[in-house]
């Protein structure tokens, strides 16, 4: 149980030790989160910090041997619950949980007053197994989602996926755009962005995969100061590739950090540039 934000390294070794629970207690395993994350609940102006939108969330957790996914809502009326409250009117009562694991960091119940030695006592009193899971990580430094969102920020993908353990992707429709970068010999596909965090905005090089295939790429997120852009795009010019990809969905998985975005000096530099990146993005993907 938590919010699993990323279901980085931290949350797969709480997974296991939660399947060796299940394992003794003949149970299959299932993974309780939080929908929305209680953070975009708290602070609702917040700029996007998400690593994963729960349908991604939900499908790395299945992947890490999850059968079921549960989103309680978070609402006024659960945050206001005791602790107590939410284990037996919850997680006993209408999940019908037999065992619970958690990192031995987690807080529940209003004005987070319920810890992990909360939870051990109750489950203790009507019979819930529980199992408190210490954090890992290297050295000093614990694989945590803010780790991972700290690395995206300064444009550090590799450091991002030493903490997920896979590569940091943002998923979305492609949309028809100005089809700017086709006039400059680039093809791109418009992303839309989900409410997910922002890594910094520049150039990277990436792996996209739509319609079951996976393609080397360079992708751009940002505004596209070079030509007046004022709304948040993230552009993916696959290598080697031509059809339509209007209405699919694509997944874009952030490899290398090329540049930053900056302004170029008309599009002919703009162009050139493209083509210095595209070059850069494929030596890095061995492309």
């Amino acid at each position: 149980m938590g919010n699993f934000d990323g279901v980085h390294k931290g949350h797969r070794a709480l997974i296991d030790e939660a399947k060796s629970l299940a394992d003794e207690l003949g149970a299959p395993l299932a993974a309780v989160t939080f929908e929305p994350h209680p953070r975009r609940v708290f602070r609702p102006d917040e700029p996007p910090f998400l690593l994963t939108p729960l349908e991604a969330k939900a499908e790395l957790l299945e992947e890490a041997g999850c059968a079921d996914v549960f989103a309680l809502p978070f609402t006024p009326e659960l945050h206001r619950q005791t602790p107590e409250e939410f284990i037996r009117g919850i997680l006993f009562g209408t999940l019908g949980l037999k065992g619970v694991a958690t990192g031995q960091d987690f807080q529940f119940g209003a004005g987070r007053a319920g810890s992990s030695e909360t939870l051990a006592e109750i489950a203790g009193k009507i019979g819930l197994h529980y199992k408190a899971i210490a954090p890992v990580g290297t050295g000093e430094e614990k694989f945590s989602s803010s780790q991972a969102r700290d690395a995206l920020r300064a444009g550090d993908p590799v450091a991002a996926a030493q903490v997920l353990g896979y590569d940091w992707f943002v998923d979305g429709e492609v949309l028809k755009g100005r089809e700017l970068a086709r006039t400059l010999g680039f093809p791109t596909a418009n992303i839309a962005m989900a409410d997910q965090i922002r890594p910094l905005y520049g150039v990277y090089a990436v792996e996209a995969v739509v319609g079951g295939k996976a393609y080397p790429g360079v992708a751009n997120i940002g505004v596209r100061p070079t030509v007046d852009g004022k709304e948040e795009r993230l552009e993916v010019h696959l290598f080697d590739f031509s059809g339509d990809l209007y209405g699919q969905t694509m997944r874009c998985r952030f490899r290398h950090f090329i540049r930053e975005e900056r302004p170029m000096n008309g599009l002919d530099a703009l162009k050139a540039q493209i083509a210095e990146d595209s070059g850069r993005a494929r030596e890095l993907l061995g492309a």
